[in-house]
């Protein structure tokens, strides 16, 4: 869903720049094969290549408010030792920053039956944050790792190809993947709020099982989004 990336998270955090905790190491060996499985889908190719569409773009965008937005909530309503463990939420906060790229980009996505699929897939993946918000907090936690995680990685080159993509089209850029602080800092604290996270030995257990879900759910996305690219494209993930 976890995608977001999408907000794809089609890279694993930078590791050259700071030591990971033993929390982080651990998520890094076990998303590890999920996360080479991204890189390879179509969707992922033709964004980092400089050649998936302005519907394309629109549309990931339109899909991620909101999932992004159900994330938020649902992170807000977290218990304290939880919601409050350092991270910096307020300056990760996607959802208001998607309304506005939603907004100057709606008429890309306009009259487009086709994204009837892509936005069932939405519900599904609003639907599962949610309950999983409710009943499993430490997976929905996996969750929250792969979405900001990639946000701060991967999403930083991803968005230099969109908006040139955009820009060439003569569209508004997407300020999606922009932060209001510098991304070294705010991959740490996110960093460092994770390893302080109380959770028991089956919490965590919970945590790092559900973490390659991230990433599988989020190739749900990815291949619908692969779907809106010309017939001449092939769309094989």
């Amino acid at each position: 869903m976890t995608a977001s990336h999408p907000s794809l998270p089609i890279s694993i955090h930078d590791q050259g720049r700071a030591a990971l905790g033993p929390r982080l190491q651990k998520l890094h060996r076990v998303i590890g094969p999920a996360h080479r499985d991204a890189e390879g889908m179509v969707f992922s190719r033709s964004l980092l290549q400089g050649e998936a569409t302005p519907l394309q773009l629109a549309s990931l965008i339109r899909a991620l408010l909101p999932i992004y937005t159900a994330l938020e909530t649902a992170v807000a309503n977290l218990p304290d030792g939880l919601g409050h463990s350092g991270i910096p939420w307020a300056d990760l906060s996607r959802h208001q920053t998607l309304e506005q790229d939603v907004a100057a980009h709606a008429d890309v996505v306009a009259h487009h039956p086709e994204l009837a699929e892509l936005d069932a897939l939405v519900e599904t993946v609003v639907t599962s944050l949610t309950t999983l918000a409710k009943e499993s907090p430490a997976r929905f936690l996996a969750h929250v790792y792969v979405r900001y995680g990639g946000d701060l990685s991967g999403g930083q080159q991803l968005a230099v190809q969109a908006n040139e993509i955009l820009t060439k089209a003569g569209l508004p850029p997407v300020n999606f993947w922009n932060f209001p602080r510098p991304i070294a800092e705010l991959k740490q604290e996110l960093h460092n709020g994770i390893e302080q996270w109380p959770l028991t030995d089956a919490e965590e257990a919970a945590l790092l099982e559900e973490a390659p879900a991230g990433f599988r759910l989020n190739q749900k996305l990815l291949r619908a989004l692969a779907e809106l690219a010309p017939a001449s494209v092939s769309t094989t993930a």
